[in-house]
């Protein structure tokens, strides 16, 4: 079901399917994308503060933006972001994790100089299977307001 900026709720939750993270998926990312030690070998992870091999949170990030592309919250043009206020990943994402996204709208704004739109203020918590968050970002979308 598509939604429109009428259709949400300041409080409105939203949730996700679950993502596995393999072990050949962590290095392939990183390999590409991030490669730092403690995304590509494990010995040399476990000296880190990590104590082991970790998914970039860029990887996380990738992740987390399929969850919800696929997941409950289906805005009208799709989900198109305006910016980042806050980005954090408060534990390490490791082989065999299971991820899912959470989603909370936190606020409602339809634009002033472009009433065919709206944006809407979303903290989007990715958590692994144990239900410890992974990763949490508060995003602000443009969403389009139903048609006339």
């Amino acid at each position: 079901m598509t939604t429109y900026l009428e259709d949400l709720a300041v409080g409105q939750r939203f949730g996700s399917g679950t993502a596995p993270v393999e072990i050949e998926r962590i290095k392939s990312f990183a390999g590409e994308f991030d490669p730092q030690p403690f995304h590509l070998d494990e010995a040399a992870a476990k000296a880190t503060m990590f104590e082991g091999l970790a998914a970039s949170g860029w990887h996380t990030a990738a992740l987390t933006m399929r969850l919800l592309v696929d997941g409950e919250f289906k805005p009208a043009g799709g989900i198109i972001g305006a910016g980042v206020e806050e980005l954090r990943w408060p534990r390490p994402v490791r082989p065999g994790d299971t991820l899912r996204v959470e989603s909370e709208i936190l606020e409602i704004r339809p634009s002033k100089s472009r009433p065919q739109i709206g944006l809407v203020k979303v903290r989007n918590t990715t958590l692994n299977q144990h239900g410890d968050p992974v990763q949490i970002f508060v995003a602000n979308l443009v969403v389009s307001r139903r048609p006339a």
